[in-house]
Parts: C-alpha cells; structure tokens; sequence
C-alpha cells in the first residue's frame, strides 16, 4: 500500500483499514490548519492505484477488514462515480465490511448535492466526518473555512437525508475572546437543525507554521483560559436540542465529555460545574501544537 504526504484518520477510526484515495486537501486555507500548509498539493489518486492497495490489503488481512477509512483532507471532492467505484470495490473485496468513511467539508458535500450523496450511500459509503468548527458566520470567514452556516445546514442535512452518518466537529475556543458566546449559540443553534449523528468537541490550541498562530503571538486573537473555555462548553451544551451523540474524544480538551443528547444534557452540565471549581492550575498548560 502507498501513502503520500501527511495521513490522519479521526480516533474513531483507529482501528480502520487506511487506504489513501486523495493526496492533500483542495481548500488548504484555513487559519487554524498546519496539516498540508507545506504540501502535498491536492490531488486525486487513480481509481486503479487504489484498487491495487485495496487487493493488498486483502492479501494482507484476508476477510478481517470491518472498517475501511479513505483519507486524505477532504476525499468527498472525488468524482462520485469514482468514490463510488472504490467503495463498491472495497464492499466485493472485504465482504464482512461494516463502514467506509471519508473526511468531507461542508463545502464540497454542498457542491455533491443531494442526488449525488444518495448514490455514494447507494454504492457503500456510510459516514462523513465534517470539520464544522463554528455555526457563527464572523468567526467562520475569520478562520477562512471557505463556507457559512447556511451551506453548512443543507449540506448536513443532505448527508442525513442520503442515509450516510454525520460526525461534526466543532473547536471550542475559535472564536477567542470577542466572540465566545455568538460561537457557542450559533454553534449550537446549526447543530441543532442539522442533528448529526455525532459531534466531537476539540479545543482551539495554536498550530506551528499557522496563520492563527501567528495572530496569538501579535496579541490580535485572544484564546480562552480553561474555564472560560468549560464556561463556552457549557453554554454550548446547554442550548443543544438536538439528538446526537457528544463526545469529547481528543487531547486538546480540557475534560472528557461522553453522553447521549439531550438526555443526558444535566449530567454532562454537573461535570463541567464540578470542573469549574477546580483551579486553573489543575488543567494542561498552554502548549502549541506541532501535529
């Protein structure tokens, strides 16, 4: 099997089968991203190369294979009939195949349409993971995520409409100081007319070689300490309605939060109260990240 460039797969496909189908990411502008900055550019491997590391896998790991992961940034901008083709492919050649997912932003299953995600559910694909990080407009033009909230609802909702699972991802803390509280209810307020089947919690933690980085140092975005981050949390979580799964499944965060919306929305309130009266001092330091 080949791979180019850097490979990164959410923790909840770590135990997926990673065979790459695209190199770098197409949009590659966001403030806050060090991934491909440096490159590779974005490109689409051949549909016959994949195959060809897809067969290896199989000789490989024989019929073992229950999750499948195609990476790089943003797999969702191939042609559909080719990300149709390698997920059909890959159902025929690992039959106790239980999940294909892909990487996809907003903007490029917006571009998809509905027709076309329906045919990629159709031909095997089963989830999207989505970097929504914000639901409010000025923070999501500041990071320079190249979408807003209104094409983020329909295309979330296309997803769920198509039948294909949805895990958004949302960064606690992007919107600094000025903008805690619109990021936290707009947030909420996108996540709840979309309902996703998952959203995962990620803190906002400076990468190097980072336009954003470059903004902490020079005093123009001012990050959240660790309780105004939990105090953002828990405004965040206090105004979800909708009917997803939450977790806090990353090292950036300051406490683990795991729980079924809404219901059990009074708990994961208490846990972040209880967090809020330990001191400062008690949580992970301000580091800057290099991965």
């Amino acid at each position: 099997m080949r791979y180019e460039g850097p490979i990164y797969r959410p923790p909840s496909e770590a135990g997926s089968l990673l065979i790459q189908a695209t190199v770098g990411c197409p949009h590659n502008r966001c403030a806050f991203c060090m991934i491909y900055k440096k490159g590779p550019r974005f490109k689409i491997r051949p549909v016959a190369e994949i195959k060809q590391d897809i067969e290896t896998a199989r000789a490989v790991h024989g019929e073992r294979v229950r999750t499948l992961f195609f990476p790089a940034g943003n797999t969702i901008a191939m042609k559909t009939e080719d990300l149709c083709e390698i997920c059909r492919f890959s159902r025929k050649t690992f039959p106790n195949l239980e999940r294909i997912t892909v990487y996809g932003s907003s903007r490029y299953i917006h571009m998809k349409g509905l027709d076309d995600l329906r045919r990629l559910a159709d031909a095997g694909l089963s989830r999207i993971h989505v970097g929504l990080e914000s639901g409010d407009d000025i923070v999501l033009k500041r990071i320079c995520k190249g979408t807003h909230s209104r094409e983020q609802v329909e295309a979330g909702g296309w997803v769920k409409a198509a039948g294909i699972q949805l895990s958004l991802y949302v960064i606690l803390g992007i919107g600094g100081k000025d903008r805690t509280r619109e990021h936290a209810l707009h947030t909420a307020e996108v996540l709840n007319r979309i309902e996703p089947d998952f959203i995962r919690l990620r803190t906002f933690v400076p990468k190097v070689d980072t336009p954003l980085l470059k903004e902490v140092q020079d005093g123009g975005f001012r990050m959240l300490g660790p309780h105004e981050a939990l105090s953002e949390t828990a405004l965040l979580v206090e105004h979800l309605q909708a009917r997803s799964y939450l977790t806090s499944d990353h090292y950036t965060n300051y406490i683990n939060l795991e729980g079924r919306l809404p219901e059990d929305r009074p708990r994961l309130l208490k846990q972040i109260r209880a967090a809020l009266e330990r001191p400062e001092s008690d949580f992970r330091p301000f580091f800057i990240g290099d991965a």
